[in-house]
């Protein structure tokens, strides 16, 4: 029988009301008894890292998560982590880098509604990550949510109340958990069979600009100031405007001038970036030697980046290990 250990961070699962909203207040060990089943097939440990809402989580508490399952990984056959639903997807994707080539699960996992309500997706979300997390094929980070499970790298909150929040974005969910079985979509046999790594640094000064028609590109200079890297959210497949000043030109020269990392990334959230479309996209990559997101989620390319920052500054390392495919983060670089 598999031995999991269950961790506790909070989030919705972890919810009781107060007189100020739902607030994070249930233990990992009282969690787990809402599951008595799962014993079933596996034992179960627990322990309470933090006990928070996921709006509060930060690159901290990702080191705090990686470094507790660090401590545990020889004791243990996999990991279930209780978390909210908010920011789960930035704390999967963090993971993925902080913990690779894991050949034990790391599951990440919380509900829509807390686990004490007669109604909830809580107590099935839940016994579903302990059998993912039991089963011998699984490995690496992954989401698991309303049966299925996502890698790490790919998921994103879609939904903000309904039990089927996640979606995979643009990549195959890699299970799906359905009358106490795990059905995998995709056949790993191939997989290389390196030692897992883990790391212990990340880069939180990274910031993100979200462009809207007309804004003014004065903003990338402020952040020049501030920020290590920039992630811009440009419109479509890709570009910057070139409006009659040429503002954003140079911004991004100065951006580079200094050093600093300019990700370009798209608002769309299905089938990604392809700067090399259109002559707004095409011209200032070429000139600057922008990166760019291509298929990767944002929080992918938000995690990953502070991830890279926190390993070297150097412009042709951070290039290299941004388009090394980690935990099926990427694929269209691999393909062209």
């Amino acid at each position: 029988m598999k031995r999991i250990l269950m961790l506790g961070t909070g989030g919705t699962i972890a919810c009781k009301r107060t007189e100020n909203g739902l607030k994070p207040v249930i233990t990992s060990r009282e969690i787990l008894s809402y599951v008595p089943g799962s014993r079933e097939f596996c034992e179960i440990a627990t322990e309470q890292l933090f006990n928070i809402d996921s709006t509060n989580i930060q690159p901290s508490h990702w080191l705090a998560i990686a470094a507790a399952i660090e401590k545990a990984y020889d004791r243990y056959d996999g990991f279930v982590v209780t978390h909210g639903t908010d920011t789960m997807a930035y704390t999967a994707a963090a993971l993925s880098y902080l913990i690779q080539n894991s050949p034990k699960p790391i599951v990440i996992t919380g509900s829509q509604k807390p686990i004490d309500m007669e109604n909830t997706d809580a107590r099935t979300n839940l016994s579903d990550s302990l059998r993912f997390a039991s089963c011998h094929k699984a490995h690496d980070v992954n989401i698991v949510f309303d049966g299925k499970a996502i890698a790490g790298t790919r998921g994103k909150k879609e939904r903000t109340k309904s039990y089927n929040a996640f979606s995979s974005i643009n990549f195959p969910n890699v299970a799906i958990i359905q009358d106490d079985h795990v059905i995998f979509y995709l056949d790993d046999k191939d997989r290389d069979k390196k030692e897992v790594k883990f790391y212990h640094q990340m880069n939180s000064n990274v910031g993100l600009l979200k462009l809207i028609p007309s804004m003014d590109a004065s903003l990338l200079d402020y952040m020049a100031e501030h920020y290590d890297a920039v992630i811009v959210e440009s419109f479509g497949v890709g570009g910057l405007p070139s409006y009659e000043k040429r503002d954003y030109y140079r911004a991004v020269a100065r951006w580079t001038g200094l050093g600093k990392t300019v990700i370009m990334t798209t608002q769309v959230t299905n089938e990604g970036s392809n700067m090399s479309v259109y002559e707004v996209g095409k011209n200032i990559k070429r000139e600057f030697g922008l990166l760019e997101a291509y298929d990767m989620t944002l929080e992918a390319v938000v995690t990953k980046i502070m991830w890279i920052l926190g390993q070297t500054r150097e412009p042709e390392k951070i290039r290299l290990m941004f388009y090394e495919t980690i935990n099926r983060d990427v694929l269209w670089v691999s393909v062209h």
